[in-house]
Order: structure tokens, then C-alpha cells, then sequence
């Protein structure tokens, strides 16, 4: 019974991040989180030397034993704007709580970015400790392991330097997260 009742408020909590994260999102917020990266000292170099890159303004994610996330993002390649992309995460241990935060991902070279647009492609398992603006992350996956830490909304997280062409920074929105869970994040993509 009481298994029955988390798992109905974790996916409850995933839904309501879900919906914060569904309306759809103006310009004015991917050239906001653009200008977020640009400023952090960490990915503002990748800027100039990227091929593209995938930029979401915000993630929503929550849970409670089970948890999810969700974000919609759009691709650019070379500077120029070339499709939509969402994604979506689920994941199962032991996690609390909701955040929202932005992420980008940058492809090191045309390659990078095929994959990526070619269809639904996936990262592996992670596990972090966020708590509101400041954030500690660790990242695991089949091709190797990082971590790396936030301050606030202008200081950018490297979860990874370029690892099979893509490199991942995120910055904590809001919220407090606190999981040791097992999942991955799946992304979609569309053309313009």
C-alpha cells in the first residue's frame, strides 16, 4: 500500500514538471539560455569552435522513487536554426523533489550532430545531487564518467567534455532535487 502511494505521487510530480515544461516556448527564451552559456566561462569558448548545438530553456523534472523529465529545445547548426527537439527522461531509485534547469549540448563536428538528428538518440545512466540554484552532478555512461558543479543561473555545469563529439552543460532554474537513480535521457528530433 505504501508503494502504491509513492509511486502514484512520483508520477504525479513527473507529470506536474512535465506540464510546467510543455507550453510551448517563445524565441525570446532559447536566445535568453543561449545568452545564459555565452556568458558562462565554461561553454562560452564552444560557442566559436562547435559545429552546433542543441539548446533547451528549460527542463522540468520530479520525482519520488519513480521521476521524470521533460523539455522541448531547438538545433542549431553552424549558428543557424535547423529543427525542434525534445527530451525525456525517466528514472528509478532513490530520488525527491522537482527542479527545472537549462541544458545544451554541443556537437564537436558534422558526424556529432548526425547522430544526434538521425532519430531518437540516448545518454546513459546518471546520478546527481541538486539543491536549488547550486548544483553537484556525476555522469556515467558507457563511454566514461565526469562531474562538475553550479552556482546559479550564470555559471554553467560541464557534465562532460566532448565525449563521442558532444559536450553537456546545464544550469540549475530552481527547484531541489535529491536522487541516486538509474535511467537516461532519450531525445527526439524534427526538421525545420
Amino acid at each position: 500500500m505504501k508503494r502504491l502511494f509513492l509511486i502514484r505521487h512520483a508520477l504525479i510530480l513527473a507529470l506536474f514538471s512535465i506540464a510546467l515544461t510543455a507550453s510551448p516556448a517563445y524565441a525570446d527564451e532559447y536566445q535568453d539560455a543561449i545568452n545564459v552559456f555565452k556568458k558562462a566561462i565554461e561553454s562560452s569558448t564552444l560557442f566559436d569552435t562547435a559545429y552546433g548545438y542543441a539548446v533547451f530553456p528549460t527542463i522540468g523534472k520530479g520525482g519520488l522513487v519513480l521521476g521524470g523529465a521533460f523539455g522541448k529545445g531547438r538545433v542549431y547548426e553552424k549558428g543557424k536554426y535547423i529543427g525542434d527537439t525534445s527530451v525525456t527522461q525517466l528514472t528509478v531509485g532513490l530520488q525527491a523533489g522537482g527542479e527545472g534547469f537549462s541544458q545544451i549540448i554541443f556537437f564537436e563536428d558534422r558526424r556529432a550532430l548526425n547522430e544526434f538528428t538521425s532519430g531518437d538518440y540516448e545518454f546513459g545512466a546518471q546520478a546527481s545531487a541538486v539543491a536549488i540554484t547550486a548544483a553537484a552532478h556525476a555522469q556515467a555512461g558507457t563511454a566514461g564518467a565526469s562531474a562538475g558543479a553550479s552556482g546559479g543561473q550564470h555559471d554553467a555545469v560541464a557534465v562532460a567534455k566532448y565525449n563521442k563529439g558532444m559536450a553537456t552543460f546545464t544550469v540549475t532554474k530552481g527547484g531541489f532535487m535529491s536522487e541516486a537513480t538509474i535511467g537516461g535521457e532519450t531525445f527526439s528530433y524534427t526538421p525545420r
